[in-house]
């Protein structure tokens, strides 16, 4: 089994990458939910994305050792002004449906974070065949992953109803997975960027 998380409420700095950014300071309810709702697999093998928001979801999350992998990472984006939701989720919205190019100025296009972040996962469970594994990580990311790993295009309708933080777990047999758990273990927060 692959879970997949998604980091808690993070703290949008417009200064500053989002790949900088750290959690907010109520994100702690939100983990403490998502850690106590039995969702999350005992014995697991740990991995998360370098990113600062990803790293303190782990760490609230598991009192076990984590691995951070930087193909984990999240689509690549600049610092930019809060666009508002309706123009966010047009952004996201084409870069998904225009995997090839970049959905605004400065930004890693779909397809590139798709490779980085499907290779990453691969080698991960091909590491660990025998366990479960958690991997920590970001919205976008993991949309393109399930997307790849399902063999379906991308859910923009889940995309939309992620939470910071949420969990989604597939079942992996062979080359194909099987979404058993979908997104909606998370607190109420809907994900602005």
């Amino acid at each position: 089994m692959i879970h997949l998380v998604r980091h808690g409420r993070s703290a949008p700095d417009e200064t500053r990458p989002a790949e900088e950014w750290a959690l907010h300071p109520d994100a702690a309810a939100g983990l403490t939910a998502l850690r106590d709702s039995g969702k999350l697999p005992v014995g697991a093998r740990w991995f998360s994305s370098p990113e600062p928001k990803a790293r303190a979801t782990a760490r609230a999350l598991t009192g076990t050792a984590v691995g951070f992998v930087d193909g984990l990472r999240e689509m690549t984006r600049p610092a930019q002004p809060w666009l508002g939701a309706s123009a966010w989720s047009a952004l996201v919205r084409r870069c998904m449906t225009e995997p090839e190019v970049p959905a605004a100025p400065g930004w890693e296009a779909a397809v590139a974070t798709a490779d980085r972040v499907v290779g990453a996962v691969r080698r991960i469970a091909d590491s660990c065949p025998d366990d479960d594994v958690v991997l920590v990580g970001h919205g976008t990311a993991w949309t393109l992953v399930v997307a790849a790993l399902t063999r379906c295009a991308p859910d923009l309708q889940a995309w939309e109803r992620l939470r910071m933080p949420d969990h989604c777990a597939l079942r992996v047999d062979g080359e194909v997975a099987e979404i058993v758990s979908p997104w909606g273990a998370g607190e109420s927060v809907p994900d602005p960027y």
